[in-house]
């Protein structure tokens, strides 16, 4: 594990709690897990990529972190299970939401799947997860009292298949082979975000200007009480809790023909387009990448806040060069699409795109009310326990769960009684999240 601002240092390790376990066949028996992972060994048809990667930082206020890891199994002992993560967490008010959110949220998502789910099984939960980890993670920092938060942009890489969950205005953006590139967050800024304006005002937020002196309002919109211009974070506790850690959440698969990934803080977003911070490092490295990136951000603004860069390139196992610059008279649309999936287009496709870069999207959804969002989705069913909570992973007494789908409005789920289910701190603080008490922040 890499961590940042000033220095790097070790961290914790973070694998998850769940250990690899033999899943139940049909029949009723269990499958020995060597057979197993012998059976995903000869379902990986086509190589894993090689991630290489590079991350730079000029500090400021000594608020953003950062977090790389590149050893994570999936099933413990297993190489060929592992997997990577790339997160950047810029703090506000402080950074002891940051270093709390860097040090933790990785394991509660993977306390989040369930045990024994193979490798496509794993990857369908991990959205659902993800959302349980964030809002756990927030949860339990908001116990320690303390008023400080942070945006996160957390990202998981397994094979070629990338997961981005993020809240805040770090973001994440892909650069794929041809040069067009694209957005996989979503930036919770309230001046921008018309949906999340709305949504803070229904939970009974007020969002406006600063006012000064002689009634003139200045600066970007915020929320009050608190005056944060985010709509969501982790942490902020004196800004209430219709301020939400629930993450929007993207998932593609990538073609070997591979990509790069540039995640930063807004210290480099507020200087610099997707397409600027691309093309300023094309044909680089990823190490010599991130370092270029951090500069031309300086160059056009200068240090006015923290400013932090993880550059990761996915390649083949036998090519290191990063994505080039495409050719200037390149048909963009034709470089590069981004395809939903369907389950028989796997071997549809035209020959005349073969060796075109083509992004599969996989997994996308950024609404903010947890019924929808952990009771949703390919895993729902497999992943809802009626004695576990779906966020902190209590265990339930037979009279304690309650759905996380009752007396909901925004309920999809024809049967809500059916779970996913929350303990009464995790449900207190949904119904919290989505207005339906006074969230008993006091502000003074």
């Amino acid at each position: 594990m890499l961590l940042y601002p000033a220095e790097m240092a070790d961290g914790e390790a973070g694998e998850g709690c769940r250990e690899g376990r033999p899943r139940r066949a049909g029949s009723g028996s269990m499958v020995p897990l060597a057979q197993l992972i012998g059976e995903e060994a000869r379902m990986e048809k086509v190589e894993r990529p090689r991630v290489r990667y590079g991350c730079a930082a000029q500090s400021k206020k000594g608020e953003d972190y950062f977090l790389i890891r590149t050893d994570c199994q999936r099933v413990a002992g297993d190489p060929s299970s592992s997997f990577s993560v790339f997160a950047v967490l810029d703090g506000h008010n402080g950074n002891a939401a940051a270093i709390y959110t860097r040090d933790n949220l990785l394991n509660h998502v993977m306390c989040a799947i369930p045990h024994g789910l193979g490798r496509e099984e794993w990857l369908q939960a991990l959205p659902r997860a993800l959302v349980a980890g964030f809002v756990k993670t927030d949860k339990e920092f908001q116990r320690k009292g303390q008023t400080s938060g942070t945006t996160v942009t957390f990202v998981i890489i397994h094979g070629w298949t990338i997961t981005v969950a993020s809240v805040g205005d770090s973001r994440c953006i892909l650069d794929a082979q041809g040069g067009v590139v694209s957005a996989l967050t979503v930036d919770h800024r309230l001046e921008e975000n018309v949906e999340e304006r709305e949504r803070v005002t229904a939970s009974g937020g007020e969002v406006g200007r600063l006012n000064i002196v002689g009634g003139a309002e200045i600066g970007p919109l915020r929320c009050w009480p608190g005056g944060l211009c985010l709509s969501r974070s982790i942490g902020d506790m004196d800004v209430g809790e219709f301020i939400v850690p629930i993450p929007y959440v993207k998932q593609v698969k990538l073609t070997n023909a591979g990509g790069r990934l540039i995640i930063a803080s807004d210290g480099i977003w507020d200087a610099l387009t997707s397409e600027m911070a691309a093309n300023s490092c094309r044909g680089l490295p990823a190490e010599l990448a991130a370092r270029q990136v951090v500069k031309e951000a300086l160059r056009t603004r200068g240090l006015k806040d923290d400013t932090t860069c993880i550059v990761v390139d996915i390649t083949q196992p036998d090519h290191s060069d990063p994505p080039q610059s495409p050719p200037k008279k390149m048909n963009k649309f034709k470089s590069f699409i981004f395809r939903k999936k369907s389950k028989d287009s796997a071997n549809k496709l035209p020959k005349k795109l073969s060796a075109v870069s083509i992004v599969e999207e996989i997994f996308e959804e950024g609404s903010a009310m947890l019924s929808e969002r952990l009771g949703n989705g390919p895993s729902a069913e497999k992943t809802s326990n009626m004695f576990t909570c779906a966020i902190c992973q209590a265990e339930l007494a037979p009279s304690e769960g309650a759905s996380a789908h009752a007396g909901s409005i925004f309920s999809t789920s024809p049967k809500p009684w059916e779970g996913p289910f929350l303990c009464t701190d995790c449900r207190n603080k949904k119904d919290a999240m989505e207005g339906k008490r006074p969230s008993g922040v006091k502000v003074l």
